[in-house]
């Protein structure tokens, strides 16, 4: 039953970040690119200030997954970094936390553009 409480919680969150980026898309005149820098940008600052931390915690993949937690794992990263390694880690914390997510989007993004053949727009 906790498993299903799980998957519900990060359901919900994660569909509310989306609603709220939708909702961003559909109100603001914000491009989709701006609105990606927004998302990731909180998340920076949200997890540098140790606000995304709890969220995180209760609502599991629904705040990792997402752009915001791409940020939150960046700020994450800097701060084990520099706590670690000085003042290095603050350009070398966050690509290294998110360095897996990193080559997984370029591998699935090399996968995607070999299989499939882009057609121009009519």
């Amino acid at each position: 039953m906790d498993v299903l409480l799980d998957y519900i919680k990060a359901f919900i969150c994660g569909g509310l970040l989306c609603v709220l980026g939708q909702i961003l898309i559909d109100k603001t005149k914000l491009t989709p690119a701006r609105i990606l820098v927004l998302y990731v940008t909180c998340g920076v600052v949200l997890g540098a200030f140790e606000i995304y931390k709890p969220f995180a915690e209760f609502a599991g993949c629904g705040a990792t997954v997402p752009l915001t937690g791409f940020g939150y794992l960046l700020a994450k990263g800097v701060k084990a970094a520099v706590e670690e390694r000085g003042w290095i880690g603050i350009f070398t914390g966050g690509i290294s936390a998110a360095a897996g997510g990193i080559a997984a989007a370029i591998f699935f993004g090399l996968l995607a553009a070999l299989l499939f053949k882009p057609k121009p727009k009519d």
